[in-house]
């Protein structure tokens, strides 16, 4: 399964790549981890709990990032596993332009599934990775551009005010 899809975030190119590599933010915006830990060189660790039709799992993955150009580009990749639910794994290629005062971000993820997973149809399979994907985009973007008057998500809420000043201050340089 392939998607591709883009946000226009308002932070400057190196703000939104730094934030692409904090396990703060990453955590924040990956849809149901309850566990990030690790750092950009090494590897990050995650523990992430999703529902997908009726299979519920806790994932224990391992994600990496490959081939970093900052402030440009990079590629994540991971793979999950979830015990008799079965598995995940992947990668999505991150693009970051120059957009006027803000970065157009856009991303090529590329999906698999095994297990019972699988078993559920593509259909369902690529509408769960599509809403992943949203959401966590959209959370990112949350996250980077500062808390919204109103955010909903507690977690990006805390995450974004957090980071506010950190990010800021990075885009003063």
């Amino acid at each position: 399964m392939e998607l591709k899809g883009s946000r226009s975030i308002a932070a400057p190119r190196e703000v939104v790549y730094a934030a692409m590599l904090d396990p703060d933010v990453l955590k924040a915006c990956v849809p149901g981890c309850q566990e990030m830990t690790g750092n950009a060189d090494d590897g990050f660790e995650a523990v992430v709990v999703q529902k997908v039709g009726p299979v519920k799992a806790t994932f224990k993955g391992k994600v990496a990032i490959e081939d970093p150009n900052p402030p440009a580009s990079l590629k994540i990749v991971g793979e999950g596993k979830g015990g008799a639910a079965g598995f995940a794994s992947g990668g999505a290629v991150v693009t970051l332009t120059e957009e006027g005062e803000g970065t157009l971000l856009e991303y090529d993820v590329q999906a698999k599934v095994g297990g019972k997973l699988a078993q559920l149809g593509s259909r369902i399979i690529d509408g769960f990775a599509k809403k992943m994907a949203d959401q966590f985009f959209e959370r990112f973007q949350g996250v980077v551009e500062g808390p919204e008057e109103g955010e909903t998500d507690p977690e990006v809420a805390e995450v974004a005010a957090e980071k506010k000043g950190w990010l800021k201050r990075l885009a003063r340089g």
